[in-house]
């Protein structure tokens, strides 16, 4: 009878609360339109209307924590909080800190952004940077001479205050930046980096991998993943 009861207990511990858990989705709220401050202090954009709904499909119950890009994966690994959703490229050396999910934006050409008219000599010229980017990698392997920001706002300020010959970013944060500039800025290349955009875990998570996952998938099979990236990044945007 107690071994019997002790059976029954485990069995509703492994069914029941790991679709009560609390999941903490870590993200920069300050990279547009992937991630962003609304007018009401709450994080807004393509990845916290994505975020929601995966959390809604994994059964998941998941609140959002804003963190600085510079230590977003040291403060993942450190249990701060769960996931990282914040236009994080795939990478190979990134891989070898987290674990990743399936990419949920497939990859897409960065831009190089200048000032328009400005002959930008990119493997030799000032490029500016976010700290931490697969941007900055490409950059400080190039030859060009990397300069480093913080925020993705502060490398826009570099180019247009001249301390920058151009910026390099991913091309759906730069696109609307150069259309809304009234001919300041234009884009003045492009390059392919990264194996798309996908959800950051601990390498212990493997069971919160394997939700989201299959919360991806879904919304990849009825179409409506690609109708959010279109919503947000336009008709031209890569989809599934």
């Amino acid at each position: 009878m107690k071994k019997l009861l002790i059976t029954a207990v485990m069995t509703a511990v492994m069914a029941g609360p790991a679709l009560a858990d609390t999941i903490r989705m870590g993200t920069e709220g300050a990279y547009p339109p992937y991630n962003f401050i609304d007018d009401n202090g709450e994080v807004a954009g393509f990845e916290r209307d994505l975020g929601d709904e995966l959390c809604k499909r994994a059964g998941l119950d998941c609140v959002w924590v804003t963190n600085d890009w510079d230590s977003i994966i040291p403060n993942l690994v450190s249990g701060n909080y769960d996931t990282i959703i914040a236009g994080m490229s795939i990478t190979a050396e990134r891989d070898e800190v987290i674990d990743f999910t399936q990419d949920y934006i497939p990859p897409s050409p960065s831009f190089y952004a200048a000032l328009s008219g400005a002959s930008v000599d990119m493997n030799g010229g000032v490029i500016a940077a976010q700290t931490g980017t697969i941007h900055a990698d490409h950059i400080a392997a190039s030859g060009a001479t990397l300069l480093e920001f913080a925020t993705p706002d502060e490398t826009i300020a570099a180019v247009r205050n001249g301390e920058a010959d151009a910026v390099l970013a991913d091309g759906e944060f730069l696109a609307p930046i150069v259309a809304e500039s009234n001919g300041e800025m234009e884009i003045a290349g492009q390059i392919a980096l990264g194996g798309g955009v996908g959800m950051g875990v601990r390498e212990s998570d493997g069971a919160l991998k394997d939700k989201m996952n299959k919360a991806i998938a879904s919304m990849k099979s009825d179409g409506s993943l690609n109708k959010l990236i279109i919503q947000y990044f336009g008709d031209d945007a890569g989809t599934y």
